[in-house]
């Protein structure tokens, strides 16, 4: 930002044509790619992509089992607003809940085997939409420049994070 000295205002630093019409595509694309995977998800294997991302995450963890506010960290999803999709979960049989045993004052998230058998059907489609939409649209160096793009700007927003990628 540059200041006018005579008033201490700052004069904002616009967008010119080319950066708008980019950050305009950016938001268009940002907007309409959860839906076009939750449409998939859905149609496919009646799960939300909230859902199916939630699953996903307790996949990977040791014993398919984390804490409840490192799962909001990791979805970018309030303790509240995941509280209650869990409940939905639970409700389904995909996920138990249980009070940590090292430490009472957080609880579980636990992947059931039917979760983990709801996951391991839903998972092909979703990754076919995911090529579709995405992978394999860029060329392998396009889609290393995004990697390092996404990268960058995924540090923007998390710059108190040292492993940015432990929260994607």
């Amino acid at each position: 930002m540059t200041g006018d000295r005579s008033t201490g205002a700052t004069v904002p630093r616009w967008l010119d044509d080319e950066q708008l019409a980019t950050w305009r595509m950016l938001m268009s694309f940002v907007a309409r790619l959860p839906t076009a995977l939750e449409c998939q998800l859905q149609q496919d294997s009646q799960l939300r992509f909230l859902e199916y991302y939630v699953l996903a995450v307790l996949a990977e963890q040791p014993e398919r089992r984390m804490r409840m506010s490192r799962l909001a960290v990791r979805t970018h999803s309030e303790l509240s607003r995941l509280s209650h999709l869990m409940a939905r979960l639970q409700a389904r049989g995909f996920v138990d809940r249980e009070p940590d045993p090292r430490d009472g004052r957080f609880t579980l998230a636990i992947l059931t085997d039917a979760g983990f058998a709801q996951l391991a059907g839903a998972a092909p489609g979703h990754v076919a939409r995911v090529r579709e939409l995405v992978i394999d649209a860029l060329q392998p160096e396009e889609l290393s420049a995004l990697a390092g793009i996404l990268s960058k700007l995924h540090a923007r927003l998390m710059p108190d994070h040292r492993d940015a990628a432990d929260h994607g």
